[in-house]
């Protein structure tokens, strides 16, 4: 049984001159127009399919990125793996198909031109990289972390890209380091996992002040402060109980002491801040009196 198909469209090589020999030149110019039209519309899908594959894949990579944020917080392993990822996307959907693998071929292929790339290799954008990578690898610090460099740099971790680390400082401007320094300066990391920190107080008052008394409000006051890790434990039949001490007589005040343990996250300032203004208060509202230098002044009058 004949295929009604072929009778309208024969595919071999006689049909396709037959059906072009019958065709008007006016017809041809449609005929051609209309595949250009077709091929033009084609590209166009394509192309944007192309384009919209390649968005669809970065937003998958951000929503996974922020998944893992949301479970383990945000890291500098992760924000460096989220740029290597950018950056290999980048390449393989953008500079890649413009040129980009044959350029390379063609580059690599001349061995004076490796040489070249290998000693580009040490230069520091490529240290950077690779600097970037061990600091998120072996973490000597984090997002976060305050850090000091043996500089003196000294600030919170705020981001690292692949070329550098950003650290706020503590009048809040920004020092932009480069990785590779970053991971050969020594570094002291005050949040490094989850030590608390510690810092000492000294707290004058008067002679004529009750001791016991102002040892208990400066206990009371510094155990009850959200920001401290301490705990009021005392006993008085336990010495090493106490957290607060009468250290020593001083010219015109005692002084006392006591040192106040807080978490890892929390800048010393803050804390500084907070005890001695919340001491300061206490014993004030308690009737403790904080000293502080006088001068009297005796004149005499010389008679003539």
């Amino acid at each position: 049984m004949p295929n009604p198909f072929e009778t309208v469209f024969d595919f071999t090589l006689d049909g396709v001159t037959d059906f072009a020999d019958r065709l008007t030149p006016e017809e041809v110019g449609d005929f051609i127009g209309a595949v250009i039209l077709l091929s033009v519309i084609t590209l166009i899908v394509l192309l944007l399919l192309y384009i919209g594959l390649f968005f669809l894949l970065m937003k998958i990579k951000k929503k996974v990125i922020n998944h893992f944020e949301r479970k383990n917080g945000r890291s500098l392993t992760l924000q460096f793996i989220e740029k290597v990822i950018t950056i290999a996307l980048i390449v393989y959907f953008v500079v890649l198909p413009l040129g980009g693998q044959q350029i390379a071929n063609s580059i690599l292929g001349s061995t004076a031109v490796v040489a070249a790339v290998v000693g580009f290799a040490a230069q520091d954008a490529i240290k950077d990289m690779f600097a970037g990578l061990q600091i998120s690898i072996y973490k000597p610090f984090d997002l976060g972390s305050r850090i000091e460099f043996e500089d003196g740099t000294a600030g919170v971790v705020e981001s690292m890209t692949l070329r550098h680390v950003v650290i706020s400082l503590l009048d809040t401007t920004k020092a932009i380091i480069p990785n590779h320094k970053a991971n050969s300066m020594r570094v002291i990391n005050y949040s490094y996992g989850e030590v608390p920190r510690s810092v000492e107080f000294k707290f004058p008052i008067s002679y004529e002040s009750d001791v016991d008394k102002a040892k208990e409000v400066i206990r009371r006051t510094i155990c009850e402060n959200a920001m401290t890790l301490n705990t009021d434990e005392y006993d008085e039949n336990k010495p090493n109980s106490r957290s607060v001490y009468f250290l020593k007589l001083d010219d015109s005040a005692l002084i006392m002491g006591a040192t106040v343990r807080f978490p890892s996250n929390i800048k010393s300032e803050a804390l500084k801040d907070e005890i001695n203004t919340s001491v300061f208060k206490a014993l004030k509202e308690n009737g403790i009196e904080i000293p502080y230098n006088k001068v009297d002044v005796i004149m005499k009058h010389q008679t003539g």
